[in-house]
């Protein structure tokens, strides 16, 4: 019967209803075909033979058994969370097996052209979202994520990087550490150095610790000879008195008990000597009359108690009169010497100590210092060393020390006069009458028969020029007794010269 409805196959029970579209229902569940849309009506073909299913018809279509049924589709069904870190498609995006398969439907329905494709059942599917099992081509990474794993790998590399810095660093490394070094030499220095001068002079060389009733010092010696006279300076050994004592460390560390042979305050000299100690080594003497302004000197001594001091410099002059001392009042403790001057620092402790020369010969004793805040004085002072120090020349300290080895004391060389100290013209000039009230001229002494005479200036002593009484007691200190002397004398506003011989006086 032709009702003006196109004709054409109806869709079979296998068939999957278009999206969105729900079959009517025929009585008792049978679902009644769908019509076939108008706009897509084709001619009638001629009927067709289909092959017979291996079972029988299900007439509700239950699945496994063909396709789903032309019922409504079932509810949405809640999808597992998938795991962290699992790729879920887009939605919108076709299965790549569906994207080229050709569609036997027309479009607007399933089958057709331009309709959706349809793929396997997915039970657990979503509707219009890809199923996990994809096998199309995945999407591209984001630049986000790979920036993200960038950065985490670097904040990582730092962390690790600064960890294993840190440990290696308070390890010391990834093994011992080992410095270059130079080998071990002989230690041989030339003779004429420092170091060799100073290896050879230095087991002569003692330190002396001095205590007595009220006082306590220190000062340093050397050794005069194999007995265990030792030669230092009268300031040192003065705190021990008649019953201090005193104690000499050698530069090994060996002690031993010294006692006192002789002392001078004048020529600020002492000899002490130690018994029971062998093995002593002399320290060679030199001739101060051979030492010329520039000469390279070495000092050796214990400058604030630190024992095996040395110091270097050259000799800055000669014949440098100077006095030292005088802390008693009365001057019987000041001392004379026409010294030698060094640069060599000297310190308080150095004091009776040797100055050697470059072959390791004693040239002088260490004696004062010159110091800043002072202007002068003995090195007992506390002030430190400015570059003016100042050493007995040793043919005088030899002369006086063998007088105190052999005798106790030391004799004075004297023209026979008093002078006046407090004159302030230029030489010294006689008294007119000594302390006591005697004359100032000793009468039968060399001045005396010189022709010397009370208030007669004297300036210059064998042609070297002296300014003050001082000055001209210190030329004399720098002779024996016996010796001849010529004296340029100035009587009146007349100079003229005469020849004497030294006498002798006991010293103190």
């Amino acid at each position: 019967m032709d009702d003006g409805k196109p004709t054409g196959p109806k869709a079979t029970w296998w068939s999957r209803p278009a999206p969105g579209r729900v079959p009517e229902q025929e009585p008792h569940g049978h679902p009644r075909p769908l019509p076939e849309p108008q706009e897509h009506a084709r001619p009638s073909p001629e009927p067709q033979q289909h092959a017979q299913p291996l079972h029988e018809p299900d007439a509700y279509s239950t699945p496994p058994y063909g396709g789903p049924g032309p019922w409504a589709p079932a509810p949405p069904v809640q999808v597992p969370t998938p795991a962290h870190g699992v790729f879920l498609p887009p939605a919108d995006r076709p299965r790549a097996d569906q994207a080229d398969q050709a569609s036997p439907a027309g479009p607007g329905g399933p089958g057709l052209p331009g309709g959706p494709q349809w793929g396997p059942y997915d039970p657990w599917g979503v509707p219009g979202q890809q199923p996990f099992t994809d096998q199309g081509t995945p999407p591209r990474p984001r630049r986000r994520v790979g920036i993200v794993g960038a950065l985490l790998f670097a904040l990582l590399t730092g962390v690790v990087g600064g960890a294993v810095g840190a440990n290696v660093e308070r390890n010391n490394g990834f093994g011992s550490v080992e410095l270059p070094q130079a080998g071990p030499d002989l230690g041989d220095r030339a003779p004429d150095s420092v170091a060799g001068i100073a290896a050879s002079a230095l087991p002569s060389v003692v330190t002396l610790h001095v205590s007595g009733a009220d006082e306590q010092g220190t000062g340093t010696g050397f050794v005069l000879d194999r007995q265990g006279h030792i030669l230092t300076n009268n300031h040192v050994v003065q705190p021990a008195g008649a019953s201090g004592e005193i104690s000499v460390t050698f530069s090994g560390g060996e002690t031993a008990r010294a006692k006192i042979v002789g002392k001078d305050s004048g020529y600020d000299l002492a000899v002490v000597k130690v018994s029971g100690v062998s093995g002593l080594k002399p320290l060679p003497l030199g001739n101060s009359d051979n030492v010329r302004v520039g000469d390279p000197v070495v000092a050796i001594g214990a400058p604030f108690d630190l024992s095996n001091t040395v110091t270097s410099g050259i000799i800055s002059a000669r014949e440098r009169p100077i006095t030292a001392g005088g802390e008693s009042g009365d001057g019987s403790d000041v001392s004379y010497v026409d010294a030698l001057q060094t640069d060599a620092p000297i310190n308080p402790g150095n004091s009776g100590g040797p100055l050697v020369d470059s072959k390791a010969r004693v040239i002088g004793i260490n004696s004062a210092i010159r110091a800043a805040d002072t202007g002068g004085g003995a090195e007992g002072g506390q002030a430190g060393s400015i570059g003016l120090g100042f050493a007995i020349p040793i043919n005088q300290g030899k002369r006086v020390a063998e007088e105190l080895i052999n005798t106790g004391k030391a004799a004075h060389p004297v023209i026979g006069v008093s002078l006046d100290m407090e004159y302030t013209g230029d030489g010294a000039r006689v008294g007119k009458e000594a302390a006591d009230g005697s004359p100032s001229v000793v009468p039968g002494g060399g001045a005396a028969k010189a022709g010397i005479r009370s208030g007669d200036v004297i300036t210059e002593v064998d042609g070297q020029r002296v300014h003050s009484g001082q000055e001209l007691i210190v030329k004399i200190r720098a002779h024996r007794p016996g010796d001849r002397l010529a004296l340029t004398v100035v009587r009146g506003g007349r100079e003229r010269t005469v020849n004497l011989t030294l006498g002798s006086a006991n010293g103190t």
